[in-house]
């Protein structure tokens, strides 16, 4: 069977993260792009869930704690001094 070449275009942190990993699992690049390739063509599908992402629950109560907050501003301390916010803020550590 004839082969062919892809181009992609991809972050290079990514890139080398990813290459990383295929090293590590001992595989190159080209194979695991030809794993994915091969499984999704067996499939029929994407082989692996694609999703937005979803916020925890501190997230989501960080969230409403802020949406809260701007409904209400007596909820939290206003600062009109960074120095004073940082003073306060290591204080408590």
């Amino acid at each position: 069977m004839a082969e062919t070449n892809i181009n992609i275009r991809i972050d290079e942190g990514l890139k080398q993260n990813f290459d990383n990993l295929c090293n590590d699992l001992g595989l190159t690049i080209t194979t695991a792009i030809t794993i994915f390739a091969k499984t999704a063509v067996r499939q029929q599908k994407i082989p692996f869930e694609i999703s937005l992402d979803i916020p925890n629950a501190e997230t989501i109560e960080a969230i409403k704690e802020v949406q809260e907050m701007k409904k209400n501003p007596s909820l939290g301390k206003t600062y009109t001094n960074v120095e004073e916010m940082i003073k306060e803020v290591l204080s408590d550590v």
